[in-house]
């Protein structure tokens, strides 16, 4: 059996490269798109001041846990404190917490209820979400399950951009008031995973048909 000519097997490695090539921009445009996606549909609609965030009354906080291997969760910290910025400055009439509840000992919504109590929010007033198991699942519950059509995310700026881009797909008119952001090394590392959410985002809105994991019965907010 003979063996390809060089000439032939300088080709055919061209071609794969070309191929190679093809793909790996291809892949590098979806990833630059998908993300700069969430960036244009948040655009005017991501506030640091309080005294200029539309009123919506409802707002939801996006889960985190207390704490990490011990230590406390900036990420956590810092939303809770922006929470109670804007419930204090009157936008707000209820808020919803929405995070993993994947076990008796690691409940994300009990944990963002009981700090926003001690801080002086009525508990009438929040309202838990157990099956905000991703921020996809969070921004589309409060409208199928809880009927909200307006609100305002509470979080980070960049899982403000993303919910606000799910929010918009699924008709709910979205702001987000940004939550002071974590400069460390897992800040880092939460900005890095942050690409491939991104990505996951556009692909769960434009081509996979995505639902929740949960649903279940429709919850009445207090009046």
């Amino acid at each position: 059996m003979k063996s390809p000519s060089p000439n032939r097997a300088r080709r055919c490695f061209k071609r794969m490269l070309r191929l190679t090539l093809l793909l790996a921009f291809l892949a590098v445009a979806v990833i630059g798109y998908a993300n700069l996606t969430a960036i244009w549909a948040s655009r005017g609609r991501l506030y640091d001041d309080v005294s200029a965030l539309p009123r919506t009354d409802v707002g939801l906080i996006l889960g985190t846990t207390d704490r990490i291997h011990g230590r406390e969760n900036l990420y956590f910290r810092y939303r809770i404190d922006a929470a109670v910025r804007v419930w204090k400055s009157g936008k707000l009439k209820t808020i919803i917490v929405s995070g993993d509840n994947r076990s008796p000992y690691y409940n994300e919504p009990v944990k963002m209820k009981q700090a926003l109590v001690e801080r002086g929010i009525p508990v009438e007033r929040i309202v838990c979400d157990y099956a905000g198991l991703r921020t996809f699942d969070s921004v589309v519950r409060a409208k199928e399950i809880f009927g909200v059509h307006s609100l305002v995310v509470i979080s980070q700026r960049f899982q403000n951009e993303r919910a606000i881009y799910i929010a918009q797909a699924h008709g709910v008119r979205a702001y987000g008031f940004n939550a002071r952001d974590v400069n460390t090394q897992a800040g880092l590392k939460t900005k890095v995973r942050e690409i491939g959410a991104r990505v996951k985002m556009w692909l769960d809105v434009n081509f996979l048909d995505t639902r929740p994991r949960h649903l279940g019965e429709k919850i009445q907010l207090p009046e």
